[in-house]
């Protein structure tokens, strides 16, 4: 794909195709969030919304910042547990601040505008009509995020789940800080089913077994997944990326909060370690408003009747979602393409 470059900006890189038609309109019947179709991207076909088509080069020419912190993670990874994590660290145990801003301001998504289709906008502008604040708050997380953090003049925490390939070269230039989160596709792609039927912005209305139809085929956002996680896996060497696996998170936290003080060049004493894990234990965690959605599902961006913005942390927590057929078929897929790749999780996935 090409744009007209008028002001200096590299290129994108990738070519940018539409979705086949057939497949698109099968999509479009359980993603009710979209209402263009879909595009897939560069050689691993990466999948995003028609939105990312026009925007793409805004996001890849975003100019980082030496000081940024960046996570970096495939959906549904432990990125909202680590992103509290990295702020606190970063922000020397600032529990007061943590507690009362919401981490959606604290460290926005990159690339949320993409998903925020206009049509689905102007409902959610609707349904908040009686709202000035509210309504804000809408036009507030539909703004790119080149936009908004080129803005701000105080050091800025990203969110993205894009793959290091479509980040912004800047960031790897100006060795930003970047952490990037692995968690076995079992897990994640339970989780990022249910996160697909909470946002309206995704509106998934399917079950769980044509889900998993889509995951296995790379025909959700940031897929293919195997593809994300071996360019991560890659760039685990770097000296200002620390690679990190959800499983290893889970059973040693607090090494983990080590690890990530270590990173920050911020080091912790072991009271500090254990009131960051005491704050951020999953069932702490969960009714934390700060963190939670609750000022997404209040202006309605989540559906009411769906699993909550986060769930239950587990590391295993897939078992219940998968028929034996769909177990067999998942193991089959995993094995395979483990095979292929020189990545070791931390356990078992089968």
């Amino acid at each position: 794909m090409s744009f007209n470059n008028n002001k200096g900006e590299i290129p994108f890189p990738y070519e940018i195709t539409p979705l086949d038609p057939e497949t698109n309109t099968d999509l479009l019947k359980y993603f009710h969030g979209e209402r263009t179709g879909f595009v897939q991207v560069g050689p691993e076909k990466y999948f995003f919304p028609w939105k990312y088509k026009n925007s793409a080069e805004h996001f890849y020419n975003f100019q980082a910042r030496p000081d940024d912190i960046w996570i970096a993670t495939f959906p549904r990874s432990g990125t909202t547990w680590t992103q509290e994590l990295i702020w606190l660290i970063a922000n020397n145990l600032d529990f007061k601040t943590a507690k009362t801003e919401y981490l959606t301001k604290r460290f926005p998504f990159f690339e949320f505008s993409n998903f925020m289709h206009d049509e689905v906008k102007k409902e959610l502008l609707e349904d908040n009509s009686d709202n000035p604040e509210k309504q804000q708050f809408i036009e507030a997380i539909s703004e790119p995020g080149y936009e908004l953090f080129a803005k701000m003049t105080e050091r800025r925490f990203i969110k993205t789940h894009f793959p290091f390939s479509l980040l912004p070269p800047s960031v790897m230039e100006q060795q930003c800080k970047v952490i990037y989160i692995a968690r076995n596709p079992k897990d994640v792609a339970v989780s990022f089913y249910h996160l697909n039927r909470l946002y309206r912005t995704q509106g998934y209305i399917g079950d769980f077994e044509k889900y998993w139809d889509c995951f296995e085929k790379g025909l959700n956002p940031w897929m293919p997944y195997w593809s994300h996680i071996k360019e991560g896996w890659k760039h685990r060497h770097h000296s200002n990326v620390l690679f990190m696996f959800y499983e290893d998170m889970v059973k040693n936290f607090p090494d983990a909060i080590r690890r990530v003080g270590k990173f920050l060049e911020k080091p912790l004493n072991d009271d500090q370690v254990e009131q960051l894990r005491n704050y951020l234990d999953i069932k702490n965690f969960k009714n934390n408003e700060a963190v939670n959605g609750k000022e997404l599902r209040e202006v309605k961006v989540l559906n009411d009747g769906e699993a909550g913005f986060v769930r239950n942390g587990k590391s295993d927590g897939w078992q219940t979602e998968y028929t034996p057929e769909l177990r067999q078929r998942a193991e089959e897929w995993i094995n395979k393409n483990l095979k292929e790749l020189d990545i070791k999780f931390p356990e078992t996935l089968v």
